[in-house]
């Protein structure tokens, strides 16, 4: 790791105000190590990044942010990893715009470990997440690492599932790293703290903006190997953290749905785009080249387990109404409200908004 008055050097760069990612780069390339940056004369500075960074460069310096950014990396289990580092992950450089440095809380080693991103809808539906966190429980079984985004729906459903095996799971936060967003999260967030990995390229007590998620997503992405989509509409996020897959050269993977629920329509998207569809934790694993499976992964139940209720034939999987069942099986309204009812209470249906029914298993 960067000794403490190297991380000083890294640190008052990335803190320079108005310094972005691109030009911090421009600026080590030109000039070396940060140190050498900050020794630079303003018009040798302002060759590379213009005067107002080469002012900036000289002149502004957050010294209580910097005190407090090494007071946190000196704790334990935190780091703070620059470019510079040997424990810099190296599929992030391959991505066009590398972050300068990461802050890391938890296990710095799942960095270097093969991984795959999942994402989807913050509005998940009960079989959506049920699906996120048995399809993450399954890679983290077979020895890949989870990388997702900590937000709510499908990505904590991820980080759950992938906490209860061997490749555990890495939150890319759209905050700085020691900020738990969303509040919802905060159990999860700690959990992760513990035995998974947070990173950030943002400051310590950066808050949840809304155009630090977009960026944050080509970290999920550009870590992983690959990325599945489990759910996601149309306009969703999730799409932006596809194609940035899609553009870094990493394999693109979705879960179909029914044509009736909006957030199938964005995995329908892309499977039209030509990602490959996935029906099982096999259906990933056997594309990942160069990964070798810890164990072998399924994310089905037991038929036995599973068998069928007669009404859940009657359903099939896409929504329906009470009125279209009472004619697919004769029953009166009364008794099919009533073998719903303990259904849902089973977790093998789950209730709809405007009157409609959906079978989850």
């Amino acid at each position: 790791m960067t000794d403490d008055r190297g991380l000083a050097s890294w640190l008052q760069l990335t803190h320079t105000p108005g310094l972005g990612a691109s030009t911090a780069r421009n600026l080590l390339a030109q000039f070396g190590l940060p140190e050498n940056i900050l020794a630079a004369s303003g018009p040798q500075l302002e060759r590379v990044a213009g005067p107002e960074i080469a002012k900036a460069l000289r002149t502004q310096h957050d010294a209580a942010a910097l005190e407090h950014a090494l007071r946190w990396a000196g704790e334990p289990g935190h780091a703070v990893v620059t470019l510079a580092d040997p424990t810099y992950p190296r599929q992030l450089l391959e991505i066009p715009d590398p972050p300068v440095l990461l802050y890391a809380s938890g296990r710095l080693e799942l960095l270097a470990r093969p991984a795959l991103a999942i994402v989807g809808s913050r509005n998940a539906t009960a079989q959506g997440a049920r699906n996120a966190e048995q399809f993450a429980k399954a890679f983290s079984a077979a020895g890949l690492t989870v990388v997702s985004g900590l937000a709510l729906g499908i990505d904590a459903a991820a980080h759950r599932g992938a906490l209860s095996g061997a490749g555990s799971t890495i939150a890319v936060l759209g905050t700085g790293v020691d900020v738990v967003y969303p509040r919802q999260n905060a159990e999860l967030f700690g959990r992760i703290a513990e035995t998974g990995l947070l990173i950030s390229e943002l400051p310590l007590g950066a808050p949840g903006a809304a155009h630090h998620f977009p960026r944050r997503n080509r970290l999920i992405s550009g870590l992983a190997q690959g990325c599945l989509v489990v759910e996601a509409a149309l306009a969703s996020g999730s799409l932006i953290t596809a194609r940035a897959a899609a553009e870094q050269g990493r394999e693109v993977f979705a879960v179909p749905g029914s044509i009736h629920s909006p957030l199938s329509k964005g995995c329908h998207a892309l499977l039209k785009q030509g990602a490959k569809l996935v029906e099982s934790a096999e259906d990933v694993l056997v594309e990942l080249t160069g990964f070798r499976r810890a164990a072998m992964a399924s994310t089905g139940e037991s038929e036995a387990g599973a068998a069928d209720d007669p009404l859940l034939a009657h359903m099939g999987f896409d929504p329906v109404d009470v009125d279209s069942l009472c004619s697919r099986t004769g029953l009166p309204a009364e008794r099919l409200s009533a073998d719903l009812l303990r259904l849902e209470l089973d977790g093998r249906v789950a209730a709809l908004p405007g009157g409609t029914y959906q079978r989850l298993k």
